[in-house]
This record gives C-alpha cells, sequence and structure tokens, in this order.
C-alpha cells in the first residue's frame, strides 16, 4: 500500500467521523443540528459533487452520511483522488458506490442528479456552479464563489433566472452561536460600531521557486485549467498551491479571509459592496512561485463604517486573541469571533462581558431550502456570497494596481485615506510584524484608491481597474457576460 501523506489521513479522518457532526473549512467538527430526514429511498436526492481533494471531502462526508441524499457522482479531473474517494462514499453508503467522472459536463448531463456541489479552485467555481443550474440542478458552492467580480454577478443572475437554489459554502451562517453574536453587534447592544476588522494570521511557508514542471500523470489538466489561460505550471507542489497564483487563486484573503470578510459585512448591516477601497503590502520574506500578497492590509470605505482586513502569512502573534477571525470596535467596547461558531464580548477595559457559542448544520440548511424551493430559507444565499467575495476581490485589484513606495509615503497615502479606522495604528502594528520576522522593508505596494459604484458593481472613471473585474476566458469554458446567462 502506498504511503499516505499526513494530509490525506486528516481528510480521510474529517470523512469518516462527519456521520454525526458537521464538518468546518479547517476540519473542525461542530455540533450537527440537522433538520428531520426522510428515510425513504423514493425521496433522496442524488447529489454530485465536484473537486473532492481538499474541502469536498467535506461534501461528500456530509451527504453521504444522510438517510434523505445519496451521492451518485464523484467528479475529480484528478483520478487517484476520484477513485479514492469513491471507495469511501461506497463504504459509507452500504456499498452503493458512486460514478467517478473526470468532466463536469458528463455530470449534468444525468437528468437524474439533483444537486450539484462544487469544491474546485477558484476558478472553477463561477462557471460550474452556471453550468450546473443551467442543466436544472440545484448547487451548494463553496468560498469564494467567484474568482473576480463579475462572474460572481452571474452567478446571482443565474440562481434567479433559473429558480434555482444556491447556498455559499459559508457556513457561520448557520451557527447560533455566530447568529446570536452578529445580532448583538447590530442591535448596537455595544453602541455604534463602528470597524469591523477581519484577520487572516495564518503561517504560510514559501512554496518553492519557479520553475517548470508536469502535472501529475493522473490529473486532465486540461479541464483542470478550464476557464482559465492554458500557462505552465511553474510551482512544485500542484495541488493546493495554486491559492498564491492569480489565474487560479485570489490569495488567503479569498482563500480563507472569505470566511471573516463575510462575517465583518453582516456584522456591520451592509448589503452592497464599499464606496472607496485601498490596499497595501507585499510579498514579503522569500522569493518563489508565489504572486499573492502574503502581508496585505484592504480598507473598504462604508461612509461612517470601514471593513479592515488584515493578511499575515509570516510568524506573528494573535490580536486582542484572535489570529483567524473579525473584531467588531464599537463606542462602547468591542466583540472578539475567533472561531466559526463563537464570540466572545470585552468592554472598554477589555473585560469579558459576555459569551455566545452554539453550532448548526450548514449543508441541511441548504437541503432545507432545496426541498422548500424558498430561497429565504438559505442562510447563506448566493447573493450574500457574490458580495463577500467581491470585497476580496476589489481590494486585491487596488493592490495589484499600485506600486512600491517608501514607507514615509506609503503611511501619507493612507492616512490621506477617509475612514473610521485608526489608519496609523494598522499601518504601525504591520510594520512591528514584519520587524518580528526580521524584515526591514524601505517600501510597501501600496494600490490606488479606487472609488466604486456599488449599484452597478463598476470603478467610477477607472479603465484600468473595471477591466480586472472580468477575465479573458478560454473557450469552450466561458462564463457568460452580463445578460447571457
Amino acid at each position: 500500500m502506498a504511503k499516505r501523506t499526513r494530509r490525506q489521513f486528516l481528510e480521510d479522518s474529517m470523512f469518516a467521523a462527519a456521520g454525526a457532526v458537521a464538518v468546518s473549512s479547517t476540519g473542525e467538527l461542530l455540533a450537527a443540528d440537522s433538520p428531520p430526514q426522510s428515510k425513504s429511498p423514493n425521496e433522496r436526492l442524488s447529489v454530485a459533487v465536484v473537486g473532492v481533494n481538499g474541502r469536498g471531502g467535506s461534501h461528500l462526508a456530509a451527504f453521504a452520511g444522510r438517510k434523505d441524499t445519496q451521492v451518485t457522482y464523484v467528479c475529480d479531473v484528478d483520478s487517484k483522488v476520484g477513485n479514492r474517494r469513491v471507495e469511501e462514499v461506497a463504504k459509507r453508503q452500504g456499498g452503493q458506490a458512486p460514478k467517478w467522472e473526470a468532466d463536469i459536463r458528463k455530470v449534468l448531463d444525468d437528468p437524474s442528479v439533483d444537486i450539484v456541489t462544487v469544491a474546485t479552485p477558484n476558478h472553477w467555481h463561477s462557471l460550474a456552479a452556471i453550468w450546473a443550474m443551467q442543466a436544472g440542478k440545484d448547487v451548494y458552492l463553496e468560498k469564494p464563489v467567484s474568482h473576480n467580480v463579475s462572474e460572481g454577478r452571474r452567478v446571482v443572475e443565474a440562481a434567479r433566472k433559473y429558480n434555482k437554489i444556491c447556498q455559499t459554502g459559508t457556513q457561520s451562517r448557520s451557527n447560533q452561536g455566530m447568529i446570536d453574536a452578529i445580532a448583538f453587534v447590530r442591535e448596537e447592544q455595544l453602541g455604534k460600531c463602528r470597524v469591523a476588522r477581519g484577520l487572516c494570521y495564518k503561517t504560510r511557508r514559501s512554496i518553492g521557486a519557479a520553475g517548470n514542471f508536469q502535472p501529475p500523470k493522473e490529473v486532465d489538466y486540461n479541464l483542470w485549467t478550464g476557464p482559465a489561460p492554458m500557462l505552465p505550471i511553474t510551482r512544485e507542489r500542484f495541488h493546493y498551491d495554486w491559492h498564491w497564483q492569480w489565474a487560479y487563486g485570489n490569495g488567503d484573503l479569498g482563500n480563507q479571509g472569505i470566511h471573516q470578510m463575510d462575517l465583518g459585512r453582516w456584522g456591520l448591516g451592509v448589503s452592497e459592496l464599499s464606496n472607496n477601497v485601498i490596499s497595501y503590502g507585499g510579498r514579503l520574506g522569500y522569493e518563489d512561485a508565489g504572486e499573492t500578497a502574503n502581508t496585505q492590509v484592504i480598507a473598504h470605505d462604508y461612509g461612517d463604517r470601514s471593513l479592515v482586513f488584515e493578511v499575515r502569512g509570516l510568524k506573528t502573534k494573535d490580536y486582542k486573541g484572535a489570529k483567524v477571525g473579525v473584531i467588531f470596535e464599537c463606542e462602547d467596547g468591542y466583540m472578539v469571533i475567533a472561531s466559526y461558531s463563537a464570540g466572545v464580548v470585552f468592554d472598554k477595559d477589555g473585560k469579558k462581558v459576555r459569551e455566545f457559542t452554539g453550532g448548526g448544520d450548514h449543508f441541511g440548511n441548504f437541503i432545507t431550502a432545496v426541498r422548500s424551493r424558498k430561497v429565504k430559507d438559505l442562510n447563506a444565499d448566493i447573493e450574500e456570497g457574490h458580495l463577500s467575495s467581491a470585497l476580496c476581490h476589489t481590494g486585491n485589484i487596488s493592490y495589484r494596481l499600485g506600486k512600491s513606495v517608501p514607507l514615509a509615503a506609503a503611511l501619507a497615502t493612507m492616512e490621506a485615506v477617509k475612514t473610521a479606522d485608526n489608519v496609523k495604528e494598522t499601518f504601525e502594528r504591520t510594520l512591528a510584524h514584519l520587524r518580528d520576522n526580521n524584515i526591514t522593508a524601505s517600501s510597501l505596494r501600496v494600490g490606488n484608491l479606487l472609488a466604486f459604484n456599488p449599484k452597478s458593481e463598476t470603478f467610477v472613471d477607472n479603465d484600468a481597474a473595471n477591466a480586472m473585474l472580468t477575465r479573458a476566458y478560454r473557450k469552450p469554458f466561458v462564463v457568460p457576460a452580463a445578460g447571457e446567462v
């Protein structure tokens, strides 16, 4: 038997354990609170899971472990991963093995499939969801729901046009502890909340020097590439490290940070994109095949409120008890959310005064809505996912359009931006973090301050930024344009 990697072992352990629990995107086991499940085979929903190497394993665990759903397809362009998952699902389904298929189009041609769940690399998310809904399927779509702003809006359009249920994979919205914590903030029980600060402090090592590598022999690279340009492989590890290359991923802002960006927006009570956005940072501490920032600050302006996000991929201390989380900074105190299901309230002096906790079942909520056919039953409708994903994308657009400037000029640029955040304090904490990692940067990449029209979801008088709201698609893997879904 081939030696199994630690990642495979953890994934399979999650898969085996998930019959009685819901599983978070980080593998955290959460208490399940599933709605009643039908036991009738005639009422089972047929599920196809697309992309099963990472988060897709949790999808398989959820739907193969229910009495009212059956996984009938495992779709993955990696035949080795796909066939391994087939065996695992068969064991959980009493010997009823799903079919493995590399090409999603063949899965969508089967009219017996009711539901398609998507956990592919980011660049495939929107197209897979749109194709599935055009084929008459309901969709559970992992975060971020898009690789760029425009295609996310097209997924929303498809869901509405074809009257399909489309859930976003931001599972915190189904956890009771989080629902209660956000309600506490929005009811202004801490006074006005001026800043929601998302944190993604996850140490990321170098992915190795850029080179010229071949895809694994079991991977159909044409299908894997799909709507992205057909490019040489420059990263050593084929799977996962695509997150740090712009053609496929969105950095940790769109990888992990989408969860916290979503919570921040939810807590602020904003249901559209920001008026202005600016970002600064860099890929610091090493030179490798990665392109995305590993140190980054994004500031979104909502007038009297700000949504700020901090990405730290180098070794770092927590901030107010959180490394991956959200801090709501309010008039009479603050709340720290450091998990997917709990929030802790502190007064101005830092004394803990209240705590919220409780899990839920996000997959179960999706099934409830599939059966009711009511979008309002979803805890995370696709439009919520689009908005939170797009906030990541516009932040990255500012960053990518920027240039390297001396530190003094970088601070001056940020201080000229009018936000509710203490810009200087955030900037100085970022520099202190770099010094802690023995990085004596003399400059940072500072993005353009971009004015945005939330109604049209376009930048104001900025052709370069607007061009980055979408991409050129490789035929036949083309995301439809506006009005053509």
